[in-house]
């Protein structure tokens, strides 16, 4: 190939370079792959949905929902783990666009007082008092605590002295922090005096169609409720949370989650410019996998070109052009959320056993095609996947 036709090919958008989508699996081979997956992973529960087109075309749920063999159904709620990041980014970019709050502007632009100076509110939030002689905290704006490049560990407690520190200067690298999140949190709770319990109810779950989904436990859960399973196979029982998390705490269903995914990957409730925004590739990440947080950055020859951090998920590209996602686990619960831009086409999987996770590769290429999905770096190359 000459060399204009190499540069001719650089300049072109990744789309015009992507592969055609393939057709989808009809519902009942998906459903039947679903099952077959599930059972090679030992996994007792789990739910799909899948969006074409900006559109929820199928959800299933498959196996069971507790110890008592009570069947798993599209509206029972599940935990849905780190998914609520995705959640709250979405919140935080319809705020950004509505002037509340300046993705890049400092922190200390929207609280009334220094960051070390509010007292500790040890039961929602870090001690930020012991920040006091470090003002790199002033470094930090929403989309540096959104892009996961706080500097801070996932979370304080954590830590071995249980005191949150830097480890390194904000915006310099990518570190997976759920305490950069609960920091935005607090920023718009204390600082703009914003209800984030209500902003997600009114402009995330009830603008999208959310009935079964909640930041804090309702009493209506109760009466179908999915408990969990450990990777020993041990059950869980489902927590039920009583603060909001901006890090972690929302309840959901698959029945919800897919209306949510539609309207992520529609862009429902934000601009053109906003929609893009929100799955920029902004911040290369530089290490070998997500876990642990900390670890070294890779050599530059050795570090991914084509993931990077956007507002609350991660980016990639792949054989199908651009995509991002985000996945949720614990002890108990492994969740994935996975959207291709080309065609508005997403998969989402709710595990109420974490075993399932064992069959998000195989479970998202038979609906999606090869998509490019980073799954070593999220999980860990010691990671067994089923096939």
């Amino acid at each position: 190939m000459c060399r204009a036709a190499l540069l001719l090919l650089t300049l072109l958008p990744l789309s015009v370079l992507a592969a055609p989508p393939p057709a989808l699996p009809a519902p009942d081979r998906i459903d039947a792959e679903a099952r077959r997956l599930m059972a090679a992973a030992s996994a007792r529960g789990m739910a799909v949905a899948v969006i074409d087109g900006g559109k929820v075309i199928h959800v299933a749920a498959y196996g069971e929902r507790n110890a008592a063999g009570e069947p798993l159904r599209t509206d029972t709620v599940m935990y849905a783990a780190s998914l609520t990041k995705m959640a709250f980014g979405h919140l935080v970019a319809q705020l950004a666009q509505d002037k509340v709050i300046d993705l890049d502007a400092s922190i200390a632009e929207a609280l009334d007082r220094p960051l070390p100076d509010y007292p500790a509110e040890p039961k929602k939030y870090a001690d930020y008092t012991v920040l006091a002689g470090d003002d790199r905290w002033r470094r930090l704006t929403p989309r540096v605590l959104l892009n996961h490049a706080s500097g801070f560990a996932n979370f304080a407690f954590l830590e071995p002295d249980h005191v949150l520190k830097f480890h390194f200067d904000p915006g310099s690298r990518y570190a997976y922090s759920g305490e950069g999140l609960i920091l935005l949190q607090f920023v718009l709770e204390r600082g703009l005096r914003q209800d984030v319990g209500a902003l997600m109810q009114q402009r995330v779950f009830d603008r999208f169609g959310m009935p079964r989904t909640s930041m804090t436990w309702r009493a209506d859960f109760a009466g179908n409720l999915a408990d969990g399973w450990t990777a020993e196979g041990s059950a869980e029982p489902h927590d039920e949370r009583s603060r909001v998390r901006a890090a972690g705490s929302m309840d959901t269903s698959i029945a919800d989650m897919a209306s949510f995914a539609a309207a992520y990957v529609r862009g429902e409730g934000l601009t053109p410019q906003m929609r893009r925004e929100i799955v920029r590739p902004q911040r290369p990440i530089t290490t070998a996998s997500q876990f642990p947080t900390l670890q070294p950055e890779l050599p530059p020859a050795q570090q991914r070109s084509d993931l990077s951090a956007g507002l609350g998920v991660v980016t990639f590209s792949g054989p199908q052009g651009a995509g991002f996602y985000k996945g949720g686990h614990d002890d108990a619960v492994g969740n994935t959320l996975v959207c291709l831009e080309q065609g508005q086409r997403c998969v989402v999987i709710l595990g109420n056993d974490v075993r399932a996770e064992a069959t998000f590769p195989a479970l998202v290429a038979f609906v999606l095609g090869d998509t490019g999905v980073p799954w070593q770096w999220e999980y860990g190359a010691a990671k067994r996947f089923v096939e």
